[in-house]
């Protein structure tokens, strides 16, 4: 595909992806999510560019019917097209030099991990849940890029479910502080009857004495 020529003044993203052609679906999320507005505030407020990997029409025929997209929320709707776009220009040099993971409008971290991996002549993207590859430059300048790719980047955030929180153990039993501890006697029963055996001898000594005297 031919890069698009678009004429000098405020670039618009709706309009190159709408002159390429292709992307219905994609631009009507793009509107629907008010994404084009942030896309061009970004554009005009700050020298880093953005980047875009736009998905085919074909690339949502899947996801539209099985229903998925209709099925998401208008937030989970933005962070969809949010993770398609790059809030800086990456060059198909700059997809060789590029620190994974990339940080896409929808954020970052594992459950928005997007990879861009170089073999040969291919730029191969991945986000966990889809393996694409780029097929086309859309369009390209100084400030934005825009690539062609023939599935819908899924986030993990969005498409695969959340670990469940660990269930919590079960509450310890409860020690009562007011109860008394019951004390176990101590046997002292042998020590008892040494001390009265003795006393019995020394009285029997005494009588002898006693009865015997010297």
């Amino acid at each position: 595909m031919v890069p698009v020529q678009v004429s000098k003044g405020p670039v618009n993203v709706i309009k190159i992806l709408q002159k390429a052609g292709g992307f219905a679906v994609f631009i009507r999320l793009i509107k629907s999510t008010q994404e084009d507005i942030q896309v061009f505030s970004q554009l005009n407020d700050s020298r880093d560019g953005v980047t875009i990997f736009a998905p085919t029409d074909g690339a949502f025929s899947a996801i539209i019917k099985s229903g998925v997209l209709n099925s998401l929320s208008d937030h989970q709707k933005i962070e969809l097209v949010q993770f398609h776009i790059i809030p800086k220009i990456l060059t198909t040099a700059n997809f060789q030099t590029v620190s994974n993971p990339i940080t896409t409008l929808a954020g970052s971290g594992s459950r928005f991990a997007l990879d861009v991996i170089t073999t040969e002549n291919m730029v191969n993207v991945t986000s966990g849940l889809t393996n694409t590859s780029v097929s086309a430059i859309v369009y390209t300048d100084s400030q934005l890029a825009i690539y062609q790719v023939d599935k819908v980047l899924l986030p993990l955030d969005i498409f695969a479910p959340k670990s469940l929180a660990p269930a919590p153990s079960p509450p310890k039993p409860k020690k009562d502080d007011g109860a008394d501890t019951p004390v176990v006697p101590k046997d002292i029963s042998g020590a008892v009857s040494c001390v009265m055996l003795n006393t019995m001898l020394i009285s029997g000594v005494i009588i002898v004495a006693a009865a015997f005297p010297l």
